[in-house]
C-alpha cells in the first residue's frame, strides 16, 4: 500500500487536476453541489481566529458544521451549500423555513449532547471525513488536533478560550468579513454587515434617553442544578446595552460563572433573559421558578423574563441581532 499524501499536498494536487480539465474542456470544474467562485488570486487566504492564524488554501466545499451558532454566518455570505455535514443540536426556530429545511437536509454525524448543550462527539467521526473545514471546536476536536491531520478548523469568537475579541457588534461585523475572506464572498459580506449595521442602529435610537432598567442574562440548569449568568466578556452585555438595559453582572470580567440565587436577589434585576439549548421554553422558566425565593424578584413580580435560544444571545452573531429586537418587543409590551 502506497502511503498516503499530507492533506495540503492532496489539495494542491488536486486544484492542478482540476485546473487542467476545466481548460481542456472549456467549462467550470467541481464536483459537489457547492456554488464556487472563480480563484483569480484570492487564496491562499490568513485570517485570524482566537489568536491563531488560520490559513485556507482554496475555497472550502466540504465544510464540516459543529455549532449552530455557524449557521448564521454562513448564510449571511451564501455558502450555506458548501457544509456536507453537521453534528449536534440545529433548533428550527434559529432560522426561516427555507434555511431550515436545509440545514435539516444536510447530514449528521450526531446528535447528542450533554446537560449543557454541549457536543457529544469522537474525534474519528470527524476525521475520518476528510473535511477541508471544520467550523466549531469541541474539547476533543480542538484546532491543534485538527491541524494534525491537515484539517484547518476556525471557531465562533466569542466562544475562543484565549484571544477573545471585545464582545459589541463590531465583533460580529468583523466576523462576517471574516467568512467573506474564507469563501471568496467578500461583497456578499459587507451588504450583510451594511444590513445589520443599520438594524442596530435603529434599535439604539429607539432606546436612545430612555428609562434605564437593570437586567440579568441567566442559563438555569433545567430539573434543578447550577444558575449561570453572563458577565461583561459576553455578548449579552453589549447587547442588554443597546436595549437600554444595564447589565448587573457587568462588572463581572468574565464571559459566564456560577451565580446563587441570594446574588440574584441582592442584584434583584428588572429583567431577566432566559437562555436555553433546546427543549421547552417553559421547562427554563420553571426551572426559574423553582429556585427558593425566585418570587420574591422584581422581574418576576412584573412579568419581566423573556426566553429564547441560547444563539440569539451567545456567542455573538447575527442571531444577536434578531435576539436584541425579539429581547426589545417581548420586555416592552409587557412594562
Amino acid at each position: 500500500m502506497s502511503p498516503q499524501l499530507p492533506r495540503r499536498t492532496r489539495i494542491t494536487a488536486l486544484v492542478g487536476i482540476t485546473a487542467l480539465l476545466a481548460s481542456a474542456c472549456g467549462s467550470p470544474s467541481g464536483s459537489t453541489a457547492a456554488e464556487t467562485r472563480a480563484d483569480e488570486g484570492h487564496y491562499p487566504v490568513t485570517v485570524d481566529n482566537c489568536g491563531d492564524e488560520v490559513t485556507i488554501e482554496s475555497e472550502p466545499t466540504d465544510v464540516v458544521v459543529l455549532k449552530s451558532a455557524m449557521v448564521p454566518f454562513l448564510t449571511s455570505v451564501g455558502v450555506l451549500d458548501h457544509v456536507s455535514a453537521k453534528a449536534g443540536a440545529y433548533p428550527p426556530g434559529y432560522f426561516s423555513e427555507d434555511v431550515a429545511r436545509q440545514v435539516e437536509d444536510i447530514e449528521s454525524l450526531t446528535d447528542r449532547t450533554d446537560a449543557s448543550g454541549h457536543l457529544l462527539i469522537s474525534r474519528e467521526a470527524v476525521v475520518e471525513r476528510d473535511p477541508d473545514l471544520v467550523l466549531g471546536h469541541t474539547d476533543n476536536l480542538s484546532r491543534e488536533s485538527l491541524e494534525e491531520v491537515g484539517i484547518p478548523s476556525l471557531e465562533a469568537s466569542g466562544l475562543c478560550s484565549t484571544g477573545l475579541p471585545e464582545p459589541g457588534f463590531q465583533q460580529i461585523y468583523d466576523e462576517i468579513e471574516m467568512y467573506g475572506q474564507v469563501f471568496n464572498r467578500e461583497e456578499e459580506a459587507e451588504q450583510a454587515v451594511t444590513d445589520l449595521r443599520e438594524r442596530v442602529e435603529t434599535i439604539t435610537e429607539r432606546t436612545k434617553g430612555a428609562e434605564q432598567r437593570t437586567g440579568a442574562v441567566l442559563y438555569p440548569t433545567v430539573g434543578g442544578g447550577t444558575t449561570y449568568a453572563y458577565g461583561n466578556r459576553s455578548m449579552p452585555d453589549p447587547q442588554l446595552e443597546a436595549a437600554g438595559i444595564t447589565n448587573v453582572f457587568g462588572d463581572q470580567d468574565e464571559r459566564v460563572f456560577e451565580v446563587t440565587l441570594e446574588r440574584l436577589l441582592e442584584e434583584d434585576p428588572d429583567v431577566i433573559v432566559l437562555l436555553h439549548s433546546d427543549g421547552d421554553p417553559e421547562d427554563v422558566e420553571q426551572a426559574l421558578s423553582d429556585l427558593p425565593g425566585a418570587s420574591k424578584l422584581t422581574a418576576v413580580r412584573h412579568q419581566q423574563v423573556h426566553t429564547e435560544l441560547f444563539n440569539f444571545s451567545e456567542p455573538a452573531g447575527p442571531l444577536a441581532v434578531d435576539g436584541l429586537e425579539r429581547l426589545l418587543e417581548d420586555v416592552e409590551v409587557g412594562s
